[in-house]
This record gives C-alpha cells, structure tokens and sequence, in this order.
C-alpha cells in the first residue's frame, strides 16, 4: 500500500484521492477499477470529476479494524493508479 492512503479511525477507513492529467486517464482508471472491484468482490465507494477520483475502502461487513486483506485491496489498486498517468 502506497503512503498516498490516508488511515481513519472512526470509522475505520483508508482513504485515497488519485488526480489525472485529462478525462481519458480518469475514465481509463474509473474501468480498471471496476473490473478490479468484479474480480475481488470488493466494491470501494467512489467518487469522481473531470481530472480526480476519490476512493474510500471500508473493512468487511462486522469488522471495525483495518486488517490485512483490506491493505492488499489497497495495493491493488495501486498498482492500477501508477505515479506516471497521475498529474502532480
């Protein structure tokens, strides 16, 4: 998981803010992610304008805690989002 994830407590959440150069990168990570949350079942809240896209994942269902498998979703998506198409 990348230091870009901002941890919050109460709830337990880890919060993340991705910015792009143009609405092609945005739309063009908008599906990666979709297809990401498909494939792993895992459905972020999410929201976006032209050039960002803002994304809080929450822990399972019952769980208050930041566990492991939620650091690994984290990381995925990551691993979708890299540093060379955000804009800086």
């Amino acid at each position: 998981m990348s230091k870009k994830w901002v941890i919050r407590t109460r709830p337990a959440r880890l919060e993340r803010r991705v910015e792009f150069s143009d609405f092609e990168h945005t739309r063009s990570f908008l599906d990666r992610a979709a297809e990401l949350a498909e494939s792993q079942g895992n459905y972020p809240d999410m929201s976006f304008g032209r050039t960002y896209v803002s994304i809080t994942l929450y822990p399972e269902e019952g769980r208050d805690e930041i566990d492991d498998a939620l650091l690994r979703y984290a990381s995925l998506i990551d691993a979708i989002a890299p540093a060379a198409q955000e804009a800086h």
